[in-house]
């Protein structure tokens, strides 16, 4: 398969090219060249197959023979072997709860999958890797666990200071071997900007071999269509077969990927984009006006994002048609206070203790099937976080509920270590320089 960018059709990389450079010169994103339609025989008995043998016949069919099948299989069974179950609250109402992996959210999928394709790809005696990846929270956790000690690499990880949780920061300054925490005096979007900006920088690519583990890079994209279909055959062993999915959405990458799995087939009736404050996307749904802005600062920090990076990608899929786009995705904001008052109503209601993100994506969801509601479809919200991430946002009543896993309780006894910069390029830029 190969891969273009989206300033620039005429491009073709392989997917190697496409995962180590991760953006092209011209700063647009890779897309692949052609998006495979999955036959019917597999998607209407996607309820007789395994995650891992439903994330193989994806890939697969995505990648063609850029991996041979074999050491594809092997790439997942290594990076896929968590679960992803969807547990239901209420009568058509599903939480798939992706949240089982080792960093306790969803970019586990996209991180270990990435990693692992790279170390692949990487061959001995090569220059060594220099991963750079911007986080809001969740996204630097999983990258540094999913490369922590793998050979001849690198990982630099830029957050923005004070709005990532405790947890969220010892996940990203407390790994040490091949795995180094910037933090950044500004917001998520400033550390993504000087991430892009390394990245046609013509002095740092010279001295480095530099790619992104950010859901700009095609690798993170394609194994997050894995739990989409997944979703899709647990809903059909309970007999269901028609979806709404409700994403919680920052950088768009998740709700990005959820749209190619529909792309490549799967029947999904409608997508549902929950954000908070930073409402870019679900404006523009409303106006058909595209106007990024600063990020704010919310309690669902992982989805402080003005300016998402992967709606280029989303845009692209469906050739710049607002309309189509209208139809097929509803668009909705929340406060914080909105999203305080969610998390208390599903462990009022449900005895279900949902993390920020994933509260507001069960906000959205229930608004959504108030004004739409065929009985025999399903809502499936997705919860992108374990709550234990977010323990300040919780009042004691909700908190004791939360069952914290073992790996929180090592976090707390690990020294951190982080390097404070500003938002300065020539400042982010000497710092790598000065530290090859």
């Amino acid at each position: 398969m190969k891969f273009y960018s989206t300033n620039n059709k005429d491009l073709r990389v392989d997917f190697k090219d496409a995962v180590f450079n991760s953006m092209p010169q011209d700063k647009g994103l890779y897309m692949p060249e052609s998006i495979p339609v999955l036959d019917d025989k597999f998607l209407n008995n996607l309820d007789q197959y395994t995650l891992p043998e439903i994330a193989f016949h994806v890939a697969q069919n995505l990648l063609g023979d850029d991996i041979p099948a074999v050491d594809l299989k092997a790439i997942i069974h290594d990076a896929i072997n968590f679960y992803a179950p969807i547990v239901e609250l209420e009568k058509n109402v599903y939480v798939l709860e992706l949240f089982h992996g080792p960093s306790l959210a969803f970019k586990d999928f996209g991180a270990r999958f990435m990693s692992r394709v790279m170390s692949y790809f990487l061959k001995e005696g090569e220059k060594q890797l220099d991963v750079l990846v911007a986080t809001s929270g969740d996204t630097g956790g999983a990258v540094a666990l999913g490369f922590l000690g793998v050979p001849n690499t690198r990982v630099t990880i830029l957050y923005p200071k004070g709005k990532v949780s405790h947890i969220q920061e010892l996940q990203l300054t407390t790994n040490g071997q091949n795995i180094r925490a910037l933090e950044i005096d500004g917001t998520f979007d400033d550390c993504q900007a000087l991430v892009k900006q390394a990245f046609t920088d013509v002095e740092l690519n010279e001295s480095f071999r530099l790619t992104s583990a950010n859901s700009i890079n095609i690798a993170r994209l394609i194994p997050q269509t894995f739990y989409y279909f997944n979703a899709y055959a647990q809903l059909l062993r309970k007999g269901v077969n028609k979806v709404v999915f409700c994403v919680p959405s920052g950088n768009f990458g998740n709700i990005g990927a959820g749209l190619l799995a529909w792309k490549m087939g799967l029947p999904v009736v409608h997508f549902v984009a929950a954000t908070n404050a930073n409402d870019t996307v679900p404006a523009f749904l409303k106006t058909g006006v595209y106007e990024p802005k600063p990020s704010v600062a919310t309690l669902s920090n992982a989805m402080d994002v003005g300016n998402p990076s992967n709606w280029v990608r989303i845009a692209d899929l469906f050739d710049q048609d607002v309309d189509t786009l209208k139809e097929l995705i509803t668009g909705y904001a929340y406060t914080d206070e909105e999203t305080l008052q969610a998390i208390e109503q599903l462990s009022k209601n449900d005895n279900y203790v949902a993390c920020p993100h994933t509260a507001i994506a069960w906000k959205a969801l229930k608004e959504y099937r108030q004004q739409n509601s065929p009985e025999d479809t399903a809502g499936i919200f997705l919860s992108t976080a374990h709550p234990c991430k977010f323990p300040d946002v919780f009042k004691p009543e909700i908190a004791e509920k939360i069952d914290v896993p073992s790996q929180v309780a090592e976090l707390e006894k690990k020294e951190s270590h982080a390097v404070s910069l500003s938002t300065d390029f020539e400042e982010f830029k000497r710092y790598l320089l000065d530290n090859a």
